[in-house]
C-alpha cells in the first residue's frame, strides 16, 4: 500500500506537505534563515511522538470511562552524549489524584503502542531518487 506525500516550496525557508488533503506547513527559526511562522520539520517530528502517544492514553481512558481532564504527557528530551542529536526522549503522563490506580501502568502500556515510536525502533528502509519529469 503506498500513500504519496507532496512536498512543495512556498518560499524562503518554507516547505510544505500535501498529505491526504491537509497541508502541514514548516518553516525555519529566524535564527536559521526563516521567517519563523511554522513549526520546524524536526519539531513536527518530536511532536508526533508525544500526539501519537497521547491518541493512544486519550482511547484507553476514553474505553473506560475514565475523564481526560487534568491529564497531559509532558515530553522532555536529553541530548545524545556525542552532544549531537537526541540520546533519549522521555514521555510523562501526568494524572490528576482522581486516576484509578489500577489502571497507572496499563496506561503506560497504551501510550507504549504509539506508532511512531515503533517505527522509531523498527525504522523502514529508505530510498532517496531523482526523476526528471516534464512540466
Amino acid at each position: 500500500m503506498s500513500s504519496d506525500l507532496i512536498v512543495t516550496f512556498g518560499g524562503g525557508k518554507k516547505v510544505n506537505a500535501e498529505y491526504k488533503g491537509f497541508t502541514i506547513k514548516t518553516d525555519q527559526s529566524v535564527r536559521g534563515g526563516g521567517e519563523g511562522s511554522a513549526p520546524e520539520p524536526f519539531s513536527l517530528f518530536l511532536a508526533s511522538i508525544g500526539t501519537c502517544a497521547g491518541i493512544y492514553v486519550y482511547s484507553f481512558c476514553q474505553s473506560r470511562d475514565i475523564p481526560t481532564d487534568g491529564i497531559r504527557i509532558v515530553q522532555s528530551h536529553e541530548i545524545n552524549a556525542t552532544g549531537r542529536g537526541i540520546g533519549k526522549i522521555t514521555l510523562t503522563i501526568e494524572l490528576p489524584p482522581s486516576f484509578p490506580e489500577k489502571y497507572k501502568d496499563a496506561v503506560i502500556n497504551a501510550a507504549n503502542l504509539c506508532a511512531v515510536k515503533k517505527h522509531i525502533i523498527d525504522p523502514p528502509a529508505f530510498d532517496v531518487r531523482t526523476e526528471v519529469v516534464e512540466g
